[in-house]
């Protein structure tokens, strides 16, 4: 199941996004939520790469990815879109108007939106959203009409009939020349007024927030309120304040160049043209005359403003591709660690097959060797049994008699085996019978002992564990290290037990005094240490590791 949700997620990125870089960063990003868990960091990056309508299927495409507990918050936080199309009435002659208003059109390549909902309008009042898209006006498609067509295909009937479908995101298209941008509706500033977070400025100038604002003028004894009004563009409609005179009434009642009037004396100013505005202002000598502050400061600015404005935008944006640099390059190094991680534990995987490999080749070998010695003991006394029977006492195990030799039956009854044979007497090395006289037949008996002949180059880098007084009861090679001495021998590995070192018995030994042992044998004059070893499995251990 989890297969199947993961591949349609990667069909359906592959299907909308193009950019390969995006791709990566919107991977990139899943990797970090589901390390850190932090589902609102996760939603605000994902709406850097779903910027436009027709990625937002993502966003239902990764909503299986996310754990249980987290898809309630998902949804509150992700766009809620509307496949299903709503169809509402209002009523043109109504005289606070419809209460809405809307960008976008043909000219700007993309849909007509809600951009504006008049607090307590008729809009509002029948459930109309900001980021809803008309699709029908009075029952006429809209898809090829410009800004201007709409508005008049609104103005054509007393009853306006409306077809929305709610997508969340609105155009944003700051002059002509502008690329098309869009906004997702929890990041706009609401130009009815509503406090919204806008970390882009997209629909207010230099981060100011628009809000709604109510002054009351009266023109009684004044030369007139002191300012002068212009309409707006096609891409932004309205009436605004284009000049206010310093120490007008409307510099003390806070009017400012970029305001647009909402409202005067109770008519909507949302549908009026120039004259008609100029009209009713000068209709009466008391206003009371409502205002979007900074709606259209944009319409006003002078160069020095604008360049200020494009150099902030500027930097918001550099910075915003830094931060996602950064996490990029976050991730790539989390990429190579995990890489790393998985080479290691594959390379752990290896050695542990081969090291189970040899011992269970050298069990076989053990169990052949222990075989034929069993043949060879009776062909040369007989069954044990008998010979049990014939001998009740114990006897001490340097008086037993050792048995006739041949085909190497003596190497093969104690399983020891010699590395070196040659120049013994030169390296001050004891014979064979000697060895084999340090330890009593129960130690070595069905045992693959070993005497290694170590060559000091460096340091041994062998660590031991365990102890007569330990629950292991011996002494135990815990680890090997690459370079040294033990490691370039190649005859000694992890889990081996040590039972002599240059003639000195291990095996009633606490693990200090096999480490001073080891120590002093190794610091003392010649070139090599002797090693006497019974070949163990390979074991994990836990206790303490002492390093030479």
């Amino acid at each position: 199941m989890e297969r199947k949700v993961a591949r349609e997620f990667r069909h359906k990125v592959e299907l909308l996004i193009d950019n390969e870089a995006e791709k990566d960063y919107l991977y990139d990003v899943l990797r970090m939520y589901h390390q850190s868990m932090v589902l609102p960091v996760l939603v605000g990056d994902l709406k850097l790469v779903i910027n436009e309508p027709s990625r937002l299927p993502i966003f239902d495409a990764i909503r299986p990815l996310i754990p249980l507990k987290h898809q309630v918050e998902y949804d509150q936080l992700t766009p809620k879109r509307s496949r299903r199309l709503k169809e509402v009435r209002l009523d043109r002659t109504h005289p606070e108007g419809l209460g809405l208003s809307v960008r976008g059109g043909l000219e700007f390549n993309c849909g007509l939106f809600i951009s504006q909902i008049v607090k307590d309008g008729q809009a509002g009042n029948v459930g109309l959203q900001v980021g809803d898209e008309i699709v029908r006006i009075n029952g006429y498609s809209i898809s090829s009409c410009i800004h201007e067509e709409v508005i008049n295909l609104i103005r054509t009937k007393k009853t306006v009939s409306l077809k929305v479908r709610h997508v969340g995101m609105i155009p944003v298209k700051s002059s002509p020349g502008d690329p098309l941008k869009w906004q997702f509706v929890d990041q706009y500033v609401s130009e009815s007024g509503d406090r919204k977070n806008s970390t882009a400025g997209l629909a207010s100038i230099g981060g100011k927030e628009i809000k709604e604002k109510k002054v009351f003028l009266s023109l009684a004894g004044t030369k007139g309120m002191g300012c002068s009004i212009s309409s707006g563009p096609n891409q932004k409609p309205g009436i605004f304040i284009s000049n206010v005179k310093p120490g007008s009434l409307s510099v003390e009642v806070g009017l400012q160049v970029g305001d647009q009037i909402v409202e005067v004396n109770g008519i909507e100013f949302s549908n009026l043209d120039h004259k008609e505005a100029v009209k009713v202002l000068k209709s009466s000598r008391s206003l009371t005359i409502t205002v979007l502050t900074g709606a259209g400061r944009e319409l006003f600015m002078s160069d020095e403003e604008r360049m200020a404005e494009e150099s902030r935008r500027e930097l918001d944006r550099q910075e915003l591709m830094h931060q996602k640099k950064m996490a990029m390059e976050t991730n790539k190094l989390l990429k190579e660690q995990q890489e790393k991680e998985r080479a290691r534990k594959m390379e752990i995987a290896q050695k542990t097959a081969e090291e189970e490999d040899r011992y269970r080749k050298e069990m076989e070998m053990i169990q052949a060797a222990e075989q034929k010695h069993n043949r060879d003991w009776e062909e040369d006394w007989g069954p044990r049994e008998q010979a049990a029977r014939k001998s009740p006492s114990p006897v001490p195990a340097d008086m037993i008699p050792p048995p006739p030799k041949h085909k190497s039956s003596d190497d093969e009854q104690t399983g020891l085996h010699h590395e070196y044979a040659e120049d013994e007497e030169e390296h001050g090395g004891e014979s064979d019978s000697e060895k084999e006289k340090q330890f009593t037949p129960d130690q070595i008996a069905r045992r693959d002992v070993r005497l290694l002949r170590i060559k000091k180059e460096g340091p041994l880098d062998l660590a031991l564990e365990g102890g007569i007084d330990s629950p292991l009861g011996k002494i135990v090679v815990s680890a090997i290290y690459d370079g040294g001495s033990a490691d370039k021998h190649g005859g000694v590995v992890k889990g081996d037990e040590v039972l002599a070192v240059d003639g000195e018995i291990l095996t009633e030994a606490t693990l200090q005094e096999a480490q001073s042992i080891l120590t002093r044998a190794w610091n003392s004059g010649g070139d090599w240490i002797d090693l006497a070893i019974a070949v163990s499995p390979p074991k994990d251990y836990e206790d303490d590791v002492t390093f030479f």
